[in-house]
């Protein structure tokens, strides 16, 4: 299936299509590029296409009903209904959370009553999380938050099983909204949750059906695009329900954005390019989560990797890390590979086209399609984010991601009223620890229990959480490698005769700097360890460095 020549030219062709316009039988093929050329995953590209009849005609002028009569969808291929139940199946394995929820749900219906209206990447992931909200009782309808990440054959395994989906790969932009007006605009039934990624659907109902919102009871948001949204419709005191910040949870942070990324964004660049990453210069623009992930993998892989960064401290986390920071401009005329990862827009503008070597890849890795000015290119090039578009991503990591989306509805459905605000909040601690105790059991894992006496001494209750809300979870990077060189140093210090700069005729020297330091380290650490965790006491400590 995989080599038959005959499915990938009707792929290519089904993708090359204008961004700006419903697809039509000339304007499939009126596009000369496209970025976005690979199926989601080498299976899905055999099932999504092979049926050429299917491709000559829009989903939205097919009328598809699954084997229950049930009309409601759009998609493109109903019969790939089996194929993607398989998918889903496969992923359900690695997706241990999630069935420990539909388990534990079972006398239980948490999310009774509840109609989730959700603008997410339609995946086999997704589909897992879908069945588990509805599991836990709730209502849903679903539209794609990209045009080019739906998996057809998981769309058509959740429209036979009975779920209002309306997305297909290969969007146009026309499409895109359309189907997000189809999952919101429906007589007889009206969404009281919100599940974005991005924050498009928030901003349709806002724009279009802003009387929804008497009903609504919170959104859960988990892309940084779409959390700026927000944030930006708070501050203007437009924001009329409370809103839970997934992107910026523990849970999130920590794995989807890192550890999904570092291996996706190979899995991409391999499937579309076939590029090898020994010796090749990559700049990666942004060093948040995901700029992270990207520069660890291509690191590994023997590139050398630039880093352009606003923030200092993100700039600084770079440079220790081994990075060599500068600007775009610096570099651009003789990196292999630039790689967007800021969620902002006009990263890369038509200059910097204008000045790459001929060959260079140029790929997004954020949320948002503006980091890449192509509009402004002769051939309009057309693309979206590079790992869902053209690749996969880790299930399990994502399990993580979507156990977090569901708890989040969770806690929002049910809140008491007066418990939020119309403000945007993260996900309490608590609830982040549940999550990644849920995943632990998959690595035969087992978590040291607190006595009551050490709980006592720490100041914490033995159940959690464990750690303030501030506390952000640092991976083993600089302190801990800088505090075991300071370590060395103070040991050759007590065996080898050097000066620590104690005696009255000279100066403090190099060792005595280190010892100080290190012992300012230990300081914060013990200060940590004992429990005292309130800021201001940690601000008196380092008040006199």
């Amino acid at each position: 299936i995989r080599g038959d020549p005959r499915t990938f030219q009707i792929q290519f062709a089904d993708q090359k299509q204008e961004f700006n316009k419903r697809p039509t039988k000339i304007g499939r093929r009126s596009l000369s590029r496209s970025i976005s050329q690979s199926s989601t995953d080498s299976y899905s590209s055999a099932a999504s296409y092979t049926d050429s009849s299917d491709d000559e005609t829009s989903p939205r002028d097919k009328q598809q009903k699954n084997s229950k009569g049930n009309g409601d969808f759009c998609i493109k291929n109903i019969k790939q209904a089996d194929f993607g139940r398989r998918e889903i199946e496969i992923a359900e394995q690695e997706m241990p959370a999630l069935m420990a929820l539909r388990k534990r749900a079972q006398g239980e219906k948490p999310l009774a009553g509840a109609k989730v209206v959700g603008c997410t990447h339609i995946t086999a992931q997704t589909a897992v999380l879908m069945e588990t909200l509805s599991a836990l009782g709730a209502q849903c309808r679903w539209a794609a938050c990209n045009i080019y990440s739906t998996q057809n054959e998981v769309a058509a395994a959740l429209a036979e099983g009975g779920f209002s989906v309306f997305a297909w790969k290969g969007e146009s932009e026309d499409d895109f909204w359309w189907c997000i007006d189809r999952c919101v605009n429906v007589e007889g039934w009206q969404p009281n949750m919100i599940l974005d990624d991005g924050g498009d659907l928030t901003h349709w109902i806002y724009k279009k059906y802003p009387s929804m919102f008497k009903k609504i009871k919170g959104i859960v948001e988990e892309s940084v695009t779409g959390v700026h949204r927000l944030y930006q419709l708070s501050k203007a005191g437009k924001l009329c329900v409370p809103a839970m910040n997934v992107n910026d949870s523990v849970t999130k942070q920590k794995f989807d954005n890192l550890y999904c990324c570092r291996e996706s964004i190979l899995d991409g660049l391999k499937r579309t390019t076939d590029v090898m990453f020994g010796g090749k210069q990559v700049v990666v623009c942004g060093y948040g989560e995901v700029g992270k992930g990207c520069c660890a993998a291509l690191k590994a892989m023997g590139s050398i990797v630039y880093v352009t960064e606003i923030d200092p401290i993100c700039a600084l986390q770079a440079c220790m890390d081994g990075f060599r920071l500068v600007k775009l401009n610096e570099v651009i005329r003789q990196v292999d590979i630039v790689i967007t990862c800021t969620g902002n827009k006009n990263v890369v503008v038509r200059e910097n086209l204008d000045r790459m070597k001929n060959g260079c890849i140029v790929c997004n890795m954020g949320h948002s399609n503006t980091e890449i000015d192509v509009v402004s290119h002769p051939d309009h090039v057309v693309g979206r984010l590079l790992n869902l578009s053209c690749s996969t991503v880790p299930t399990f990591v994502l399990s993580i991601t979507a156990t977090t989306q569901a708890l989040a509805l969770i806690e929002l459905y049910n809140a008491p009223e007066g418990r939020y605000k119309q403000d945007v909040y993260l996900l309490p601690k608590k609830m982040d620890e549940y999550v990644a105790s849920l995943h632990l059991p998959t690595f035969d894992a087992h978590l040291t229990e607190l006595t009551d006496e050490q709980a006592k001494y720490l100041g914490l209750n033995k159940n959690g959480p464990f750690k303030p809300n501030y506390y952000r979870y640092p991976a083993i990077s600089v302190l801990c490698g800088f505090s075991f060189v300071l370590l060395v140093l103070v040991c050759l210090n007590v065996t080898v005769p050097v000066c620590v700069g104690k005696c009255a005729n000279c100066k403090p020297t190099l060792m005595y700097t280190y010892y100080s330091i290190y012992c300012f380290l230990l300081q914060i650490l013990n200060h940590l360890a004992h429990g005292k965790r309130r800021l201001e006491k940690l601000v008196q400590l380092l008040s006199p460095y």
